[in-house]
Parts: structure tokens; sequence; C-alpha cells
């Protein structure tokens, strides 16, 4: 019942409607609001009279043909002359369109057609159309094309990048000098602690080429430089934060000093061996290694020195310092003599003489870096 009352009402509403449009399509000059007989009492009950005459009508069963309405587009009088409809607003007033499947509905010129859903997936349920390339770029030509030539242009950055460090930084070289483990670490911090305990200070070879530090505990390595090199900043920050002078700038300044310094010390060692014509088998990364031995002693030194005051520190550095000296002279001195041993110099000779200067001044250098770099942060 109540679907049967609700089609009586809207059929009547279209009825009405079909009589309004149709009395103002027989009378376009009453649509004119601008007009000022529109209120007119005649006008009105005119209108009036039409309406109830065109309802009664439609009740007893007759309806107006199509051919006698005329579709309203909101223009007609301000042009009659208008050869064609105005469309931009829609469905023409009057003409009613069903809702299409799969659509809304809702409130048109058409008619009331109600937010009823007509067939097809709901709009939430309906999928995004996305082009075919977009779907599935992998199989566009142009997509692999694309990554094809990407590739390439990588393939030639790589070689031309490892071309440039090659010429000056072998990357197999350096891999050599982080070629360490946990046993090469410990006896290598021993040796730098009471180098007076070792005595085979021969370096093995395989080949012609030295064996890798952790076959070898006299070659040299770059890790323990390395770390050594980043606890001691990590250790000036602590230092520096225990006498209140801590700051970003203090501490980068602090690390720029102890790099600028390492820097400087291996060109000289490098110029120094020029000058002499020494001919050795010491590298720019086994010069770095051995500078870089002395942040174990100034670590050592500052700790023990924040722990135990200032006498301590001072104690600690020199043990640190004579110890270090120990381990280059014993070492180095393989190296930088080992062409005059080769060639059978006598031990005194000025040649000779001159390259064990040379030694001696390398090692005993290093305590001097030692105190600079470390007395500032213990007081």
């Amino acid at each position: 019942m109540a679907d049967a009352g609700c089609s009586t009402v809207f059929n009547w509403t279209v009825e009405l409607e079909n009589a309004v449009i149709d009395f103002f399509s027989e009378n376009p000059r009453m649509w004119n609001h601008r007009r000022k007989d529109y209120y007119t009492r005649a006008k009105r009950a005119k209108f009036l009279k039409y309406l109830c005459a065109q309802l009664g009508t439609r009740h007893q069963g007759s309806k107006l043909t199509a051919s006698k309405r005329k579709p309203y587009t909101g223009l007609e009088s301000e042009d009659p002359n208008q050869l064609f409809d105005d469309t931009s607003f829609g469905t023409p007033y009057g003409v009613s369109q069903p809702p299409q499947p799969g659509h809304w509905g809702s409130w048109g010129h058409g008619g009331p057609t109600g937010n009823v859903y007509v067939g097809g997936p709901r709009p939430s349920e309906q999928a995004f159309n996305v082009p075919a390339f977009l779907s599935d770029p992998m199989t566009n030509p142009m997509t692999n094309m694309a990554m094809a030539y990407g590739s390439t242009l990588a393939s030639q950055g790589k070689e031309a990048m490892e071309k440039n460090i090659d010429k000056y930084m072998s990357v197999n070289k350096l891999k050599y000098y982080f070629a360490v483990d946990t046993v090469y670490v410990g006896k290598k911090l021993g040796i730098l602690l009471f180098p007076f305990m070792h005595k085979d200070w021969e370096i093995c070879y395989e080949k012609d080429t030295s064996v890798a530090p952790r076959a070898d505990v006299n070659a040299p390595d770059l890790y323990i430089p390395c770390m050594a090199f980043i606890t001691y900043i990590l250790l000036s920050g602590i230092a520096l934060g225990m006498q209140n002078r801590f700051s970003p700038e203090v501490l980068g300044i602090q690390a720029s000093s102890a790099l600028i310094w390492l820097v400087i010390e291996t060109l000289a060692v490098l110029l120094s061996l020029y000058i002499v014509t020494v001919r050795t088998d010491l590298t720019t990364f086994d010069l770095v290694a051995y500078a870089g031995y002395k942040y174990v002693g100034m670590i050592l030194s500052i700790t023990t020195g924040l722990l135990f005051g200032s006498r301590a520190y001072y104690g600690m550095l020199a043990w640190c310092s004579f110890a270090l000296i120990w381990f280059l002279i014993r070492t180095l001195r393989l190296k930088i003599l080992a062409d005059v041993a080769a060639e059978g110099c006598m031990v005194h000779s000025g040649k000779n003489q001159l390259r064990m200067y040379l030694t001696a001044a390398v090692a005993c250098v290093q305590p001097l870096f030692m105190y600079w770099l470390s007395y500032q942060l213990v007081r």
C-alpha cells in the first residue's frame, strides 16, 4: 500500500508539472517576470482556471500529446528568433530522462528521480580507469628503452669513477689495510704498548707481496689508526664537556687540527724520503698507518688524566711516547735501510747515517704531536 500511495503522489506531481509547462508554453508573455501585469488578479484567475481544467482532463484519462509540448529553454521571451535550443543548462525543461544504469538519481528538470540507485556497480566500487601503459609499465617499449639506457649510463659512470679513483688511490690496496681480525688487533695493541717484549720484527712476504695484516702482526694496518682517531674525537668531546668548554665549533676545530697535522706529517716524511733518495717499499698508506698509531697512546693518556689527574696523564704520556718511539724505530729501519743492507754499504757510511737520522726523526717527533693534541684536554 505504501508503494501504491507513493506512485499516486508521484503521478499527480508529474501531471501538475506538465500542466504548468503547457500553460506557460501557450502564454509565454506571462513568464516574463519583469512585466507589471504579472501579478494582476485577471492573470492569476486565468492561470488557476486553466490549471484546474488541465488537471481535471488528465484525471479523466486524457493526456496531451507530446507534439503540443515545447521544451522551455529560458531564453524564448528574450530572443524569439533563436534557431537552436540552449543546452548549456543540461536537459531541457520538461524533457524527462530516466536515470541510466549505474548512476544515482537526482532532482532534475525532467522530474524527481530521488536518490535511488539504478543498477550497475556503486560509485565506491567503480574502478578508476588507468591507461594500459601506466597499469603495466613494463610492457611499454619506451619504458624498457629508458631502463636500458639508464643502466648503460650507470655502468659507464661506475667504470669512469673507478678509473679516476685508481689514478690516485687503489681500492684493492686500501682493502688490504683493513684485512684484520680480533686476534690481530689484540696482538697489535699489545706490541704498541709493550714493544720491548716483541722479538720478531720481520714482515712476511708471499710472492714479493706482503701478506694481509691478519696473517702477520708486523704488517701495518689502517683499522687501528682509524678507530683510534674516532675514539680520540669522542674522548675530546667528553673532556671538553667535563671542563664546561664543549661546543660543536670547538670539537670541530679539535678534529680538524688532528687531521691536518696528520696530513702535514705524512707529506713531510714523503718529501724527506724523496730528498734522501731512499728506495723503499713504503707507501703513503704505510706512513699514514705508522703516524696514526700515536692516537692509541693519546687515548690512554687522556683517559688516565681524566680519571687520576694531570700527574697520571704525564706519566702515561711518557710511557706511551717511549713505547711508540721504540716500535717505530724497530719497524721503519727495516723499511728505510732495506736497500742499504742489500747493497752491502758500510754501517757508518754517510748515506746510511742520513737514513738512520731520518728514521729517528720520524719516531721522535711523535711524542711532540701527542702532547700538542692532548695537553689542553687535561687540566
